[in-house]
C-alpha cells in the first residue's frame, strides 16, 4: 500500500513510462518547476502552450535547457486551453495540465460537448490525496473544487471515482467517511438523507469494496479517541481513507485550511474525462503540482 506522496512518486518511476504532458498557458514559475523536476525525473515529456517568448523566460528559471522546450504558440489562454484538450482528445498527450490559464476558461475547454475530453455521461469532479504530519496514513477528500452542492447520483459518482483511485493506491477497502457536522441524519442537512442511502448501498455491496459510515464528523472519521469519547460506534471507527463532503464550500475551506496552517501536501486531478487532467489553484506550491503531475501519471 502507498502511504505517502513521496511513495506514490517512487512507483510511478518504477513504471518506467514518459507520460505526454500538454500545458494550457504554461507561464507561472511553479508549473514550470513541478514540470522540470517530472522531466529531469524521467515522468513527463512536456508540451508548452502560450507565448512563447514568455515561457522561455519562465522555464529558463526553473533550469529547463531552452533546446528541449516544445512550445506551441497560442494567443490567449482559452485558446491554449483548448489546444491542450484537443491535443488529449486526439491522442497526441496522455495528460492535460492547467498552467496560468483561468479556471473558468480551461474547464470551458475540458467540458466541450463538441471538442471537450468528458467521458459520455460522466460526472466531472475532483479528488485530491492529501498528506497530513498529523494523520497515519494518505486522506482522499472529495469535491473541492468542481460540484458546488452534489446531488445523490453525483456523491454516487464521487465514491466510485475514489474507489478506482485508492485501488491504485493498494488499498483493499478503503473506509469512507460521509461528512456532515454531526453523526446524526437531520432534516436540518439534507445531505443526511443521500448519506442514509448511500450506506444502505454500500450495505449491500452496490458500491465496490469498501466500508462507509455516515454522517460522520471529522472527529469520528479521523481520530481514534474521539470515537472511545463520544462513544458512537461506526465501523469507519476513526480511520478513514476518503473524505466525502456535502458540498464545495465544506470541502473548499477544509482542504486549503489543511494546506495552510497543517503544512498538508496534496495530489489531485479531476476525474470523469478520458485522460487525467491536473487543475490547480495558480497558488500552489511547485511541491504540490509535482506530486499532481505524478498521481496524473499514476492514473494514465
Amino acid at each position: 500500500m502507498i502511504r505517502s506522496l513521496d511513495e506514490m512518486v517512487e512507483q510511478v518511476l518504477l513504471l518506467k513510462r514518459l507520460h505526454r504532458v500538454a500545458i494550457a498557458w504554461a507561464h507561472d514559475g511553479n508549473t514550470a518547476s513541478a514540470i522540470t523536476r517530472a522531466a529531469i525525473a524521467g515522468m513527463v515529456v512536456p508540451v508548452m502552450i502560450g507565448n512563447p517568448v514568455i515561457i522561455k523566460k519562465t522555464f529558463a528559471s526553473s533550469g529547463f535547457n531552452e533546446q528541449d522546450l516544445n512550445i506551441i504558440e497560442a494567443d490567449d489562454e482559452v485558446a491554449a486551453s483548448e489546444k491542450a484538450v484537443s491535443m488529449a482528445a486526439n491522442g497526441e498527450v496522455d495528460i492535460v495540465m492547467k498552467g496560468l490559464a483561468g479556471t473558468d476558461k480551461f474547464l470551458r475547454a475540458v467540458m466541450n460537448r463538441d471538442h471537450g475530453i468528458m467521458n459520455h455521461g460522466a460526472v466531472l469532479t475532483y479528488i485530491c490525496a492529501m498528506e497530513l504530519p498529523a494523520y497515519h496514513k494518505l486522506l482522499f477528500i472529495t469535491d473541492p473544487a468542481v460540484i458546488p452542492f452534489p446531488d445523490l447520483d453525483q456523491k454516487l459518482a464521487m465514491v466510485r471515482y475514489a474507489l478506482q483511485m485508492t485501488e491504485r493506491f493498494g488499498i483493499v477497502k478503503p473506509k469512507i467517511a460521509l461528512i456532515g457536522p454531526a453523526e446524526k441524519v437531520s432534516r436540518h442537512f439534507p445531505s443526511s438523507a443521500d448519506y442514509a442511502v448511500m450506506c444502505k448501498m454500500a450495505d449491500r455491496n452496490q458500491l465496490g469494496n469498501c466500508i462507509m459510515d455516515g454522517p460522520l464528523d471529522i472527529f469520528l472519521a479521523c481520530d481514534r479517541n474521539s470515537v472511545a469519547v463520544k462513544k458512537v460506534p461506526t465501523p469507519v471507527n476513526g480511520e478513514a481513507d476518503i473524505l466525502l463532503f456535502p458540498s464545495l464550500e465544506a470541502c473548499n475551506p477544509f482542504y486549503k485550511g489543511l494546506t495552510l496552517f497543517a503544512r498538508g501536501e496534496i495530489a489531485g486531478i479531476l476525474q470523469g474525462t478520458i485522460k487525467p487532467v491536473v487543475m490547480m489553484s495558480r497558488s500552489e506550491s511547485e511541491k504540490s503540482k509535482f506530486y499532481c503531475l505524478a498521481l496524473a501519471c499514476l492514473m494514465a
